[in-house]
């Protein structure tokens, strides 16, 4: 009768980490969630005293749920209006989230979103490599491969990333300036000071799920072109109480009407400009963020 306190016990203390490669893998909060209540299932209805290594077990059932899950999600997403983002996430509701710099970092809107260039099984053996410093003969049971197809698919993986891995790593501190910057330029409709803040090949995506009216269906590229898109949105659609909050391990504005969050806005930074703006809209997709703030 011990036992299933203490394999209650065991997935809790676990629970955190699983999070962070669940919500690495799919992009979505609710989606990890559930994720995690299927391995909880399978983990309680186990022979917990037969498994050696619960870590390793409990990482593996996450991880080919995932798998599952973003094989049958391919469809939906390529159907998607507008450009996919994935789902924000407040870091007060998942501790883990800024406990490591380079867990920070991969938790990045930014990353995520480049993420999503890579296939399923190649996100897995990526993250499990690179975020979670798994060993290749550890990560080929997890994924059903030989060691040798991991080592190859990692590297073919980090290939495909490296263009558009950030060359210049920018400090919390100098994030946070230019995302203030930014947000007061918006604020008094200043495009030439928007302009000023950003590189000139810098991208803007808007993640309105086909819901928001405000939200571009294709990237808008280029300094000048994104200066005008958001100050326009902003002056036809007015000022919201806009809040700072650490969402995806970097301070991002949050923006509320009535009370309910409208908008997550991100950025990416290089060499001391914005290069990236990320603006999550779809309604479904800040549902998980509203609860974390505690709003009904």
């Amino acid at each position: 009768m011990a036992e299933r306190p203490r394999a209650v016990e065991t997935f809790a203390a676990e629970r955190e980490r699983l999070f962070a490669l669940a919500y690495r893998m799919l992009g979505s909060v609710e989606d990890a969630e559930d994720i995690l209540q299927e391995a909880f299932l399978r983990w309680h209805n186990s022979d917990v005293g037969a498994i050696e290594t619960p870590a390793a077990w409990l990482t593996t059932v996450v991880t080919r749920l995932a798998l599952n899950h973003l094989e049958s999600a391919r469809v939906k997403r390529e159907s998607y209006v507008g450009p996919w983002l994935p789902e924000p996430l407040l870091d007060e509701s998942h501790p883990l989230a800024s406990d490591h710099a380079e867990l920070s970092d991969s938790l990045s809107i930014a990353f995520l979103t480049i993420l999503e260039r890579l296939t399923p099984r190649e996100r897995a053996v990526f993250l499990l490599r690179e975020v979670f410093d798994y060993e290749y003969a550890e990560i080929a049971k997890m994924v059903d491969l030989t060691e040798a197809n991991c080592r190859q698919i990692f590297h073919r993986a980090a290939q495909r990333l490296r263009e558009r891995k950030r060359r210049f790593p920018t400090d919390a501190a100098t994030h946070e300036e230019l995302l203030q910057s930014f947000a007061r330029a918006i604020e008094i409709g200043d495009v030439d000071g928007v302009v000023k803040l950003l590189t000139r090949d810098a991208v803007l995506w808007t993640d309105g799920g086909g819901q928001v009216r405000a939200a571009a269906l294709r990237p808008v590229r280029g300094a000048h072109a994104v200066a005008r898109f958001v100050v326009g949105v902003r002056r036809k659609f007015g000022t919201n109480n806009v809040i700072t909050h650490v969402v995806n391990g970097r301070v991002a504005l949050v923006a509320f009407v009535g009370g309910i969050p409208r908008r997550v806005v991100s950025i990416d930074v290089s060499q001391h400009r914005i290069a990236g703006i990320y603006v999550v809209a779809n309604p479904e997709k800040l549902r998980p963020l509203a609860r974390s703030l505690g709003v009904n």
